[in-house]
């Protein structure tokens, strides 16, 4: 029997840095940050309803290719907020590089406004919110 979600994991390039942008910037909570057996850096964040493992192999990581329309695998992860204007706003004055901004989802029975950004690898990032 399912009990819940539980992670995600993903390649990073460098662990600071995507430590600095999910956690300070995005408001994920460190759990674990440690060495593994290869020297590469591993860690868990708790994003509130799941976890996010991201490692960091000892010789860096190319930066992240989107996925095609036709192509299947990960397209983007999605954080859930109470206002996406203002996390949007928060990340645009930090500098983050921006996709596209906040607006009414297409799909209203399960959101209500979206935007999109990059973390410092390239990966897309779903800003979320629901209605009251």
């Amino acid at each position: 029997m399912l009990k819940s979600f539980e992670h995600v994991g993903m390649t990073v390039s460098n662990m600071d840095q995507a430590v600095a942008f999910y956690c300070d910037l995005l408001g994920l909570t460190l759990h674990l940050r440690k060495k593994t057996d290869d020297g590469s850096d591993l860690a868990f964040l708790d994003a509130g309803g799941g976890m996010l493992e991201i490692i960091a192999p000892v010789n860096g990581a190319k930066r992240a290719v989107d996925v095609p329309d036709d192509t299947a695998g990960l397209r983007h992860l999605t954080f859930l907020y109470t206002s996406v204007d203002e996390t949007f706003a928060k990340l645009e004055a930090a500098g983050v590089d921006l996709k596209e901004r906040p607006r009414f989802t297409y799909n209203p029975e399960v959101l209500h406004k979206v935007a999109f950004v990059r973390d410092p690898d390239g990966i897309i990032i779903e800003l979320a919110e629901r209605k009251n």
